[in-house]
């Protein structure tokens, strides 16, 4: 029976000896829990497949460098649900292009979910997102938008959980003050 490698002897394989098989486990590994992790921030099965196979070509080719801190799993989140963020800017223009003719011929009532779209994209909220710093619109983007647990969170963000509830905080008391 074979010993089990740690992630970071894979990775290591992976890198140094272009080694197949610790790809292969490595894959394994994490592919099934990428995919549902991505399929939660895309519903088209074709992306994700598309992102879970782009994500791991990034570390068999070595352009996705692990420097062995913090989780795979959050270093392999963080590469995959950039390149999904690519993919999906990729057909922004497409994909507002369809819902345009969608509206020409279904001349309904805004629904509720498109009139707070609009609002966060150019209401007040938008400028007061806009005004917030990187920092805490990054643990804003993790935790509320992408869903996130703190922990999650703080993986993604190279950051301590406690820093990410601080953050969370206090860009809360932001907006708060910027729409009263």
């Amino acid at each position: 029976m074979s010993e089990t490698r740690s992630d970071g002897e894979l990775l290591r394989a992976v890198a140094s000896d272009a080694d197949r098989r610790a790809f292969e486990e490595l894959y394994r590994r994490y592919a099934p829990w990428l995919s549902a992790r991505l399929r939660g921030r895309c519903a088209d099965p074709a992306v994700v497949d598309d992102v879970v196979q782009e994500t791991f070509l990034a570390v068999w080719r070595g352009s996705a460098r692990y420097r062995e801190e913090g989780d795979v799993a959050g270093w392999l989140w963080r590469i995959g649900s950039r390149r999904l963020i690519d993919v999906l800017r990729g057909d922004g223009a497409r994909g507002r292009l369809r819902q345009a003719l969608a509206r020409l011929r279904h001349r309904d009532e805004v629904s509720a979910e498109e009139r707070v779209l609009a609002g966060v994209e150019h209401g007040d909220l938008a400028g007061a997102l806009v005004r917030l710093s990187p920092e805490l619109r990054a643990v804003l983007q993790a935790t509320v938008v992408d869903g996130l647990t703190t922990r999650e969170a703080a993986v993604l963000l190279g950051i301590p959980p406690g820093t990410v509830k601080t953050r969370a905080m206090r860009a809360r008391r932001q907006l708060r003050e910027a729409l009263a």
